[in-house]
């Protein structure tokens, strides 16, 4: 899995390309916790995300709790396959997907 990221001005964006699962979701997790410090506003872009486990779901609610302390956290460009997981899961009602 490829993650691209642009932090600037308190503002990360974090765009994971291909399969987030339980192998590459450590990655992921270690891209988010060292972009948090003086964050307040998180964006993930899923444009080119094809997949997502329940490890990768642990990842964004870690980083949905972090972001509720200190500033949002938006989803975007996510598929149709990756939003009926959110569906199924509860997660489209705990995340922010626009």
């Amino acid at each position: 899995m490829v993650i691209n990221k642009e932090v600037e001005n308190g503002r990360a964006v974090i765009a994971p390309e291909g399969r987030l699962d339980t192998v590459t979701a450590p990655e992921l997790e270690r891209v988010v916790k060292d972009c948090l410090p003086g964050l307040t506003s998180l964006v993930f872009d899923f444009a080119k995300l094809e997949y997502i486990s329940s490890a990768g779901l642990r990842v964004l609610l870690s980083a949905q709790k972090a972001m509720n302390a200190q500033g949002t956290m938006k989803l975007l460009n996510v598929n149709e396959t990756i939003m009926e997981i959110f569906e199924v899961t509860g997660f489209s009602d705990i995340l922010t997907i626009g």
